[in-house]
């Protein structure tokens, strides 16, 4: 998307509309207090009679419809700023002809209707010498129409008519502004950035730009239209609307856009605001993502089974981070699949065993299971024993908690979990994915060992979603992080390094046994060739149910999900991501 020029930086103050007619007296230009000095030209509190008021907007007017923006700007009580936004409108609207023709005045009434906003209430008079950069006059900033300010002083209207180059179409709008009184008895027009248009505020832009038009229909990865209650019409567009900002650009899609006048908040935090179309974009073409319906029929399905618990799951193509299916229960709540944050549980002990088997530590290496852990507040297991000769191997698919904390704490340093997560799966990279999605959470220096220890186990002050678990998983299964996406073209961010060859085959491994013969085999039974799989279930403080977690791969397919308050991980999760991998079969 192409942004234009700033317009209306107010660099004096102004002056609120007043009950009974009132100013504020300013100065609008600093002035010596020496003898000769000139004295400064200032707004007074005695509003402008209807003549000047008439005068002052005509003279204005012409001037501006004249191309002569320096006497336009002139005729304000900010030349400044009021150079500097029509210079821009100008330049980045181009205009080839403006013809501009006085009303005369109106009301705030009228203007509140043409805006969309409240007129104000009136205020008790009160003339103060005003400071200048003060903020609380119209004009200031706002990242939509429904919060552009009124205009300040007598308030009269005019109409705009906008010509444009290689069209017959002219763009025909009612524009408002405040005429003021000046110290020299002449009249002014109060600048602020909606005497342009009046949807226009101080921090936004006003140009014309390319639009294209929404696509034919919006197709999966095999061109099948899409479907699925989770892939709800707010999503689906802001998805369109990130991808249109986020690919790079294509010369055959440029040739089927248009052009409209556009205002647009710079910092991209506000909607688009058309304001009229000079040229209709051709027809658009199909949008495709990265979803498979049948895959995505699956995880509808899944959530649906919650029986309305909270829940989501995400599915990814481990080999090039391409999302292949979402859903979130319920359907047209948050996209908690992407933006929820929730502790992960005993999933996050892959990212500490890749930490461990990095800083040395093998699957058969011995790591006592204790009943409880050797940090200042002990942390037991879920599971009663204790079971001395566990190798790492057995500790990760009994999910024993006491072995990861006391080899997380004699082997890794505070550091190593957060960098092991960032540099090898991505983890707090800002992904791009094309939907807003909040990035996993991993301290990078816990606040205390019991903290540390904590987040060893996917406690503590870590905190995941679906995707970020899904992605973990996709990491091993494919030795190398790719960013998810839900547009294949789409940029990814690259991890700092990928898994080492050893380590992947031996995560790969644990994973494999947890599946065939861990806590998960039950939910893995018949879908345990090339796959591997970690439960997890969360601790919530003062709730007496886990949350339940799962993440299994198989093959060239990742899958997560989460179930709020579902108990262990294979209670409520697991059989979700087994029926989304049931669905892919041996891809």
């Amino acid at each position: 998307m192409r942004s234009g020029a700033k317009i209306g930086i107010i660099t004096g103050v102004s002056i609120a509309v007043l009950a009974g007619g009132g100013y504020g007296v300013y100065s609008l230009v600093s002035g010596s207090d020496g003898p000769g000095a000139k004295k400064p030209r200032t707004v007074v509190a005695e509003p402008p009679s209807a003549e000047q008021a008439a005068a002052g907007l005509k003279d204005f007017l012409a001037a501006w419809s004249a191309g002569d923006i320096a006497k336009a700007a002139s005729l304000t009580d900010d030349p400044a700023a009021a150079t500097t936004a029509l210079t821009a409108f100008r330049d980045q609207v181009k205009p080839s002809a403006l013809t501009l023709t006085p009303f005369g005045p109106t009301t705030q009434q009228v203007f509140s209707a043409a805006t969309g906003t409240p007129a104000p209430a009136a205020k008790p008079s009160a003339a103060a010498s005003a400071t200048p950069g003060a903020t609380d006059a119209p004009g200031g900033d706002s990242p939509s129409p429904s919060a552009t300010p009124g205009p300040t002083g007598t308030l009269m209207s005019y109409k705009a008519r906008a010509e444009f180059a290689g069209t017959n179409r002219a763009w025909d709008y009612q524009g408002f502004l405040g005429v003021v009184k000046m110290s020299d008895n002449t009249p002014a027009v109060h600048w602020a950035p909606s005497v342009i248009h009046p949807h226009l505020s101080g921090n936004e832009t006003i140009a014309v730009q390319p639009v294209y038009a929404p696509p034919s229909t919006v197709v999966d990865r095999n061109g099948k239209p899409v479907q699925g209650a989770s892939l709800t019409p707010a999503l689906i567009s802001t998805l369109q609307e990130n991808a249109n900002k986020l690919l790079p650009p294509d010369p055959a899609k440029e040739q089927d856009a248009g052009s409209a006048v556009v205002i647009t908040d710079p910092a991209g935090k506000g909607a688009q605001d058309k304001l009229f179309t000079i040229v209709e974009p051709k027809p658009g073409k199909p949008f495709k993502v990265t979803i498979d319906n049948t895959l995505q029929a699956a995880a509808e399905k899944a959530m649906t089974d919650l029986g309305g618990k909270p829940g989501s799951i995400v599915a990814i193509e481990p080999s090039t981070g391409q999302v292949l299916a979402f859903a979130n229960s319920p359907a047209n709540g948050q996209n908690r699949a992407f933006t929820g944050l929730l502790a992960p549980g005993s999933t996050m002990k892959i990212v500490t065993s890749a930490a461990l088997l990095e800083a040395g530590i093998n699957p058969d290496s011995v790591v006592a299971c204790p009943e409880k852990s050797g940090n200042a507040h002990p942390i037991p297991n879920s599971f009663p024993g204790a079971f001395p000769n566990n190798t790492l191997q057995q500790d990760f698919m009994m999910s024993c908690n006491t072995a990861f904390i006391n080899q997380g704490l004699a082997s890794l340093k505070p550091e190593t979990l957060s960098g092991t997560a960032k540099d090898v799966f991505g983890i707090g990279l800002e992904w791009k994915t094309g939907l807003p999605n909040a990035d996993g959470k991993v301290p990078a220096t816990p606040g205390s060992k019991d903290e540390q220890a904590m987040n060893y186990i996917g406690q503590g002050k870590v905190q995941m979603n679906p995707l970020a678990i899904a992605s973990v998983t996709a990491t091993v299964q494919n030795g190398e992080f790719k960013q998810p996406v839900l547009v294949a073209e789409l940029p990814q961010q690259k991890a700092a390094r990928p898994l080492s060859p050893d380590v992947a085959a031996k995560l790969k491994a644990m994973m494999a046994a947890t599946a065939t013969g861990g806590t998960a085999k039950d939910v893995m039974a018949g879908i345990t060739d090339n796959a591997g799989a970690k439960t997890g279930s969360a601790e919530v403080a003062g709730v007496d149910v886990t949350n339940s977690w799962f993440t299994a791969y198989r093959g060239n397919i990742a899958v997560a999900s989460e179930v709020q308050g579902g108990g262990h991980g294979v209670d409520a999760a697991g059989p979700a991501v087994a029926a989304i991998l049931k669905a892919a079969g041996s891809r």
